[in-house]
């Protein structure tokens, strides 16, 4: 298409449409970091142990359990593959056998094993997605529920403990300060980030959600691009999972459950285009914050879980209703 046909009254389209996502980009911004400060002074108001040092450690804390999920999920979504609903699944995956090997080969090969098979379940996932074409819900929640199966047949849905003291001091130590967990949740943020903003495989990932024919026409391998995402999302779910156990020292069938929510929540919030084509990590790090700091103020406050879940579903409906009504009058 010639540069003339692309305008139309004088404006170009592809300058209409980044005018779309700028303007996406800096309203969401906008307007979550003022939720987040809104929440902060909300919670201080509330309960007076806010703001000590041991509930926002425990905030922190269980905000880097769920964040390595997000780097995960936030691919998944930019690459336009909706959400991993196995995510569970593959948690468990990585809890109970980072627990249940230790006995036979050790603390850390059975930690790198687990989060090894866990990725099995990403690349099961990946090749249903990108390869044979099978909606990420469907192909997701199927592998998903068989890989539960799999994981309650093979302990006999009992609970696994721990049998390493050492690996337990280790996932709950703390270095210059800060908590082990925490860190590895940064390192695993700021990889996720470089990857998704400097490097073709990002640049392949933002092309294939944005626009999966033209990135096929310009010999981006979409195929492998969107099977990677979920391979990268079961990944982290594996290391959140198997962190998840050593902190804990217990795993069962049934520890992963809800993390699936939390991460697409904590994604969509931050501003990441459920569509694909748009969204970094920082920007879901952003909406996981606001989602952890909400949480917490409604635990400190006494709000009930059903109506914590109802508060959380009101926004994923919002935010996903405001990015289709900025990018509508962004864009068309």
């Amino acid at each position: 298409m010639s540069e003339a046909a692309m305008e139309i009254g004088g404006v170009n389209r592809n300058d209409r449409f980044t005018r779309g996502s700028r303007l996406v980009d800096v309203l969401s911004k906008a307007g979550l970091a003022f939720a987040i400060v809104a929440v902060m002074l909300y919670g201080s108001l509330v309960s007076p142990a806010f703001f000590t040092s041991g509930n926002l450690l425990n905030v922190l804390t269980s905000m880097s359990i769920v964040g390595i999920v997000v780097v995960g999920m936030t691919f998944v979504l930019v690459v336009g593959g909706l959400a991993d609903l196995s995510v569970p699944a593959t948690i468990a995956c990585g809890a109970i056998l980072s627990l249940g090997l230790q006995p036979m080969i050790g603390p850390l090969p059975a930690f790198l094993l687990a989060v090894g098979l866990a990725g099995l379940i990403g690349l099961l996932n990946g090749g249903l997605v990108g390869y044979v074409g099978i909606n990420p819900i469907i192909a997701t929640l199927g592998v998903g529920t068989i890989g539960l199966g799999i994981v309650q047949a093979a302990v006999g849905g009992v609970i696994v403990y721990g049998s390493n003291p050492a690996s337990a001091e280790f996932a709950k130590g703390r270095l210059f300060g800060i908590p082990v967990v925490v860190l590895i949740f940064l390192v695993i943020a700021l990889v996720g980030h470089f990857v998704l903003s400097r490097s073709f495989w990002g640049r392949w990932t933002l092309a294939a959600g944005g626009n999966y024919s033209a990135a096929e026409a310009s010999a981006v391998p979409v195929r492998a691009v969107k099977a990677g995402a979920f391979v990268i999302t079961a990944l982290a779910s594996g290391i959140s999972g198997g962190l998840l156990g050593l902190t804990l020292q217990s795993a069962r069938p049934l520890i992963g459950g809800g993390y699936e929510f939390s991460a697409i929540t904590a994604v969509v919030v931050g501003g990441v285009s459920i569509v694909g084509g748009f969204g970094s990590v920082p920007r879901a790090i952003a909406g996981l914050i606001f989602v952890q700091l909400l949480t917490n103020v409604m635990v400190l406050d006494g709000v009930r879980t059903p109506i914590q879940g109802f508060v959380l579903g009101i926004l994923i409906v919002g935010a996903v209703g405001m990015d289709a009504a900025l990018r509508k009058r962004g864009v068309a």
